[in-house]
């Protein structure tokens, strides 16, 4: 059975996909996440952040921006934009635990964007959570 680290891993691969311009792919979701094997109670997870984030990306994206010091959202990668606006739906939307929402995007960063991602995405998202 898939961990909440996965279906969130899996959520960053989607929106990571959705940011490129493959906006279809809303319509493959569930079977992504099948083939992925996360199933159940992380599916339907995975599937409420990830619509969730589609479903209010310009509020998030305006967040973002409202945080960066230089350079535009644009300037961002799209792997550290996947995992930053799948953290603030948790926080803002979800109203889920800021240390762990925080610190799972910290460790998803390690594991999937550049070496300097992990201290990008602590420093946005700690400026978020005490805003």
């Amino acid at each position: 059975m898939a961990t909440r680290t996965q279906a969130r891993e899996s959520v960053i691969g989607l929106l990571y996909a959705y940011d490129l311009g493959n906006e279809g792919i809303v319509k493959f979701v569930d079977e992504i996440l099948e083939e992925k094997k996360i199933r159940n109670k992380q599916k339907d997870f995975a599937l409420d952040l990830f619509n969730g984030v589609v479903d209010n990306i310009a509020e998030i994206d305006e967040e973002i921006i409202s945080h960066l010091k230089q350079g535009g959202i644009k300037d961002t990668g799209s792997v550290e934009k996947s995992i930053l606006r799948l953290a603030i739906y948790e926080i803002k939307f979800k109203k889920l635990d800021k240390a762990i929402v925080i610190n799972e995007a910290i460790e998803l960063s390690k594991k999937l964007a550049s070496d300097s991602a992990p201290k990008f995405v602590n420093g946005l998202l700690d400026k978020i959570n005490k805003a």
